[in-house]
């Protein structure tokens, strides 16, 4: 029985992005289902556009999506000495060989196959030549002349290339390092890959690399190619569509179960179901249910997937990214209610954390109430709030059902409802005009800050300490 091996191979010229994270998904989803193993490698051969920050975004972006992998990260710039070696043997063996076609011959030749509208591509002169050459060289690897390249692909079914119009790739450029399609068959072959699961962009490139496989004597892994991520406008995902880092969207506040729940559904499918538990994506994942279609990036069912991870998932876990946010934003949450229970407070009235982050400093910092703000306080209910704070500084227990009774009786004795009551409150004590249930909002305040906000009103009602009014004594 063969044991799976997939791999998830980036190249750190930018972020990890949203299709590169889905591929990453896929291929631990794969891993794991099978019992298998899941190996990340950095392809960083583009020595000019890899970056130290690049590789550090696409392992800090794995290790937020809890994307572990069991083996790597490989580099492919400290496997050199390997590329070199099996360049030798393909050399020694004949199926390889030195190209020292000028750059100017290349162009001509490109420019003379484009005039006769023919598909550029490398003629085989020195092919054949079997003599030292002058000057620099390329290798290049000698493509079988006739002949098909078939394979079963795991999305989008049996596939076949005339290997007529795959020309002599190179597979060491003129200074000896290697290419791409020659660094990815050597990792894959000596890595023991199994299942290749990739962007469809790289169809082009599977033939070839089987060609280089079966010349090497080793076994091509299984390949599943997977379409494109469309914006909702039907074009390429781009920024404008959420094509960014997926770190972004944790800047932005969503949950990383949220994002892995919306990027497995984009393309995938277990009947109706949207909403999947990671153990339920490794259960029900399997490669032949990728849709063979692009899929639609849609911000808006994201949001909702996030919404729904913020209310229903374990508090403790969610107050583990919301405390991330906190600190971002500069909130010293040490001292003030705990952060789960702010959490339960407002999951159902924002839709990210960070919004929630945003809407939750009034809990442990002071508040400004604005002049604008101040106008609620109309004279008419001065005398109100001002027995309220007074009864409330009389509670030996704070609690949600102690509070909501005082504020409930108070409004009754002034001939309120209790919504007249509990808004200017809310101001008083938030600042704003938006927050949970007053009741719950204040006692995650805490006694002590609540009534130190209500102190506003006597400078509102123009009272010093000790004069009474209508019934109330501060």
């Amino acid at each position: 029985m063969t044991i799976v091996r997939t791999r998830f191979a980036p190249s750190p010229t930018g972020y990890l992005h949203i299709g590169g994270a889905r591929t990453a998904l896929y291929c631990w989803l794969y891993a794991r289902k099978t019992r298998g193993t899941f190996i990340l490698r950095i392809e960083d051969t583009d020595l000019e556009r890899s970056t130290p920050e690049s590789v550090q975004a696409i392992l800090d972006g794995m290790d937020w999506l809890n994307l572990n992998y069991d083996e790597g990260p490989f580099y492919q710039t400290r496997r050199f000495d390997r590329y070199r070696e099996v360049i030798a043997q393909m050399l020694e063996s004949g199926t390889a060989y030195r190209c020292y076609c000028s750059k100017e011959r290349l162009e001509l030749l490109r420019e003379e196959q484009m005039a006769r509208k023919e598909k550029p591509r490398y003629d085989g002169l020195c092919r054949n030549r079997g003599i030292a050459g002058e000057g620099s060289y390329v290798v290049r690897f000698k493509n079988p002349l006739e002949g098909v390249v078939e394979f079963d692909d795991q999305v989008r079914g049996r596939l076949a290339f005339s290997n007529a119009e795959l020309d002599d790739l190179i597979i060491a450029r003129s200074d000896g390092t290697p290419t791409y399609n020659f660094t990815v068959v050597v990792d894959d072959w000596d890595m023991n890959i199994t299942h290749v699961i990739r962007g469809d962009d790289h169809i082009n490139n599977t033939p070839r690399q089987i060609n280089i496989l079966r010349a090497l004597g080793a076994t091509p892994p299984l390949y599943a190619h997977v379409p494109m991520i469309l914006g909702g406008d039907g074009k390429r995902l781009s920024k404008r569509h959420g094509a960014v880092s997926v770190l972004q969207y944790r800047e932005e506040g969503f949950l990383p179960e949220a994002l892995l729940n919306y990027l497995a559904r984009l393309g995938w499918s277990h009947g109706d179901q949207e909403i999947f538990s990671m153990s339920e994506l490794i259960e029900y994942f399997d490669i032949k249910d990728i849709n063979r279609a692009p899929a639609a990036f849609n911000q808006d069912k994201l949001v909702w997937l996030n919404q729904h991870y913020m209310k229903t998932g374990d508090p403790e876990h969610v107050a583990k990214e919301f405390a991330w946010h906190m600190e971002k934003l500069g909130i010293d949450t040490r001292n003030g209610p705990e952060l789960t229970e702010v959490i339960k407070a407002q999951a159902e009235r924002t839709k990210t954390l960070r919004e929630m982050a945003e809407r939750s400093r009034y809990f442990y910092e002071p508040v400004q109430v604005s002049d604008e703000m101040k106008s609620h306080f109309t004279p008419e209910l001065i005398p109100a709030l001002m027995m309220l704070r007074e009864r409330l500084a009389q509670l030996d227990v704070w609690t949600r059902e102690s509070v909501h009774e005082v504020l409930a009786s108070t409004a009754e004795i002034h001939g309120l409802k209790l919504g007249k009551l509990a808004q200017p409150v809310r101001i008083a004590v938030t600042g704003g005009t938006v927050s949970p249930p007053i009741d719950i909002t204040m006692v995650l305040i805490g006694q002590k800050r609540v009534l130190e906000r209500l102190e506003i009103l006597r400078s509102q009602a123009n009272m010093p300490d000790g004069v009474e009014g209508e019934g109330n004594a501060l």
